[in-house]
């Protein structure tokens, strides 16, 4: 499939008659931080006309990346890769290319209703307040439905006949420089808010070593946190759990390591306060070798799990 197949049938949708919506397509969660990873639960609520979906088709945004869609059963997946119009920075690497147009084939009778799902990247390319728009096309039995009007500033989405689903990008960019410490660079620390009453937070972090020898990070200090562990969310069984990770977190000569939601991630303990967004509050890594490092961690608008549901 090639992305001139994709704007034919957008422009094929335009000249297709079809029957008032009740109900637009839309995204599950139509919230997304800058700098963030995203996914995407897009809503097929109806048919076309009463017509069975038989394809949906979703166009990228510039600026979108690392495009990953989910496979659906009795669905075809496809995709088209194309050329950025600039390259973005992606975990410290610059990436040029990638998913521009994802297209599900199958049937949905008009009777039901369905998700389809994929995962993206929001690059700094959006900034806070802004809305993000994705045209989707759903091609039935000899009928379109096209969901791609983008309101003009300041025009209600609601007035709009066929609204493409927008995601509104909230939180804040964390401008905070990288900061090194020998051979280790720790970069973009960040936090969630956290509920009134919440006793735990959670940190997250990138470290590069590009040294010969591996460091460990071990701990930390925060101030409105009795302490700081590092912990890791993992499946055991059918159960997903988190706890302290035994002699520290390591990171190897050459590696990157993450800490993000879902995965290995600091604890905050025993929050005296709780954690607002936009503030930006210094804290103090501890490694292995490299020893104590001070940071700032941005705290972003709360998302997904609260940090209160942490278990053991």
């Amino acid at each position: 499939m090639t992305s001139s197949r994709f704007g034919a049938a957008l422009t094929a949708a335009a000249l297709m008659i079809s029957a008032p919506a009740f109900a637009h397509v839309t995204f599950e969660n139509g919230q997304a931080n800058p700098n963030s990873t995203y996914k995407a639960v897009l809503r097929i609520p109806h048919g076309c006309a009463g017509k069975a979906t038989l394809k949906v088709r979703v166009r990228i945004p510039e600026g979108i990346v690392a495009v990953k869609p989910m496979p659906k059963a009795g669905w075809k997946l496809e995709t088209t890769k194309g050329a950025y119009v600039k390259a973005y920075q992606v975990n410290g690497e610059a990436v040029s290319e990638g998913v521009t147009d994802i297209v599900w084939t199958g049937s949905l009778d008009d009777a039901f209703y369905d998700e389809f799902v994929f995962q993206a990247r929001f690059t700094d390319a959006y900034q806070p307040g802004a809305t993000v728009h994705f045209p989707v096309v759903q091609e039935c039995d000899g009928a379109t439905e096209e969901w791609t009007q983008v309101p003009a500033a300041g025009e209600d989405p609601h007035g709009l006949k066929s609204p493409a689903p927008g995601v509104r990008i909230v939180g804040i960019v964390n401008t905070t420089q990288a900061v090194k410490a020998g051979p280790l660079t720790i970069e973009q620390p960040w936090s969630r808010a956290t509920p009134g009453g919440a006793k735990v937070g959670g940190g997250y972090l990138r470290i590069t070593n590009a040294g010969t020898a591996p460091d460990r990070l071990i701990g930390g200090a925060f101030p409105v946190a009795s302490k700081v562990e590092v912990h890791e969310m993992r499946m055991e069984g059918d159960v997903m759990r988190m706890k302290p990770v035994e002699g520290g977190l390591e990171i190897k000569p050459g590696a990157t390591v993450e800490m993000k939601p879902g995965g290995y991630h600091l604890m905050f303990m025993d929050l005296k306060e709780p954690l607002k967004e936009g503030q930006t509050i210094k804290g103090t890594l501890v490694f292995e070798k490299a020893g104590s490092v001070e940071v700032e961690y941005v705290v972003r608008g709360m998302g997904g799990a609260a940090p209160a549901e942490h278990k053991h």
